[in-house]
């Protein structure tokens, strides 16, 4: 199955899509996400959630600028705070994931003779699956508290759950033993989230590198998915049923 807006926020999912509107075709025993793992299961995901933080000042001709406040000059604590946060490892099921919180983008200003009055930071958490999207909510709260930001000032933009391993379900393991290799965890979100919510085990496998994900040298071999197609058809036809 093919869908889009994988990469984009949870509620334009082409996923999504088809559990809301034809969830007939997601009933399954299994699943796999043919995300890029260099060829070894990754089981889970992380979760991710989205923030705006608004951050107010004052505007005035920057010839007066005393008559203003600096928005921008306003978030140096919390981008201190974020930039001094360090990231929990967290074991779930036997492997580790990676959290993160960043500050991924910033607005401010109008011109540029003005004191800019408002600006606004994005930040991304990062979550490892033993936590709810309400308790990653509640960690993001108190890490910003830390710069004087309130949860008021605070605009929960987009959120999904994340999906603990489950390389114990019957499935999941029969999937490991056919194409071999060392599980790992998957450190970004993927379906295999939504598939979790909808009671389907699922695990992330297919070619290509995951930390060239977004990269300017991204790319797959040719042997990586020969190698990954070979995998997948001794897992779909053992080799007692070939004729």
């Amino acid at each position: 199955m093919f869908y889009d807006h994988e990469e984009v926020e949870a509620a334009r999912s082409g996923l999504g899509r088809i559990a809301r509107q034809a969830p007939a075709l997601l009933e399954a025993d299994f699943a796999v996400l043919l995300e890029p793992t260099d060829g070894v299961v990754e089981g889970g995901c992380n979760g991710t959630s989205r923030y705006l933080v608004a951050v107010p000042g004052v505007a005035a001709h920057t010839g007066r600028s005393w008559r203003g406040v600096n928005a921008i000059h306003a978030t140096a604590p919390l981008l201190a705070v974020l930039a001094a946060y360090e990231p929990a490892t967290v074991t779930v099921e036997g492997l580790d994931y990676r959290e993160g919180l960043n500050a991924v983008r910033i607005h401010g200003g109008t011109a540029g003779n003005v004191v800019p009055d408002s600006c606004a930071v994005e930040v991304n958490y990062r979550f490892a699956p033993d936590k709810t999207v309400e308790q990653a909510h509640e960690h993001v709260y108190s890490v910003l508290a830390r710069a004087g930001i309130s949860p008021e000032a605070i605009e929960v933009t987009d959120a999904s759950p994340a999906a603990r391993p489950g390389l114990d379900h019957p499935a999941a393991a029969a999937f490991v033993a056919a194409v071999g290799g060392e599980p790992m965890p998957k450190y970004g979100w993927t379906d295999v989230a939504r598939f979790s919510e909808l009671g389907v085990p699922a695990v992330n496998f297919g070619p290509g590198d995951a930390l060239l994900a977004h990269a300017d040298d991204e790319h797959v071999t040719a042997g990586a998915v020969r190698a990954c197609l070979g995998a997948l058809r001794r897992w779909l036809v053992p080799e007692s049923d070939v004729r």
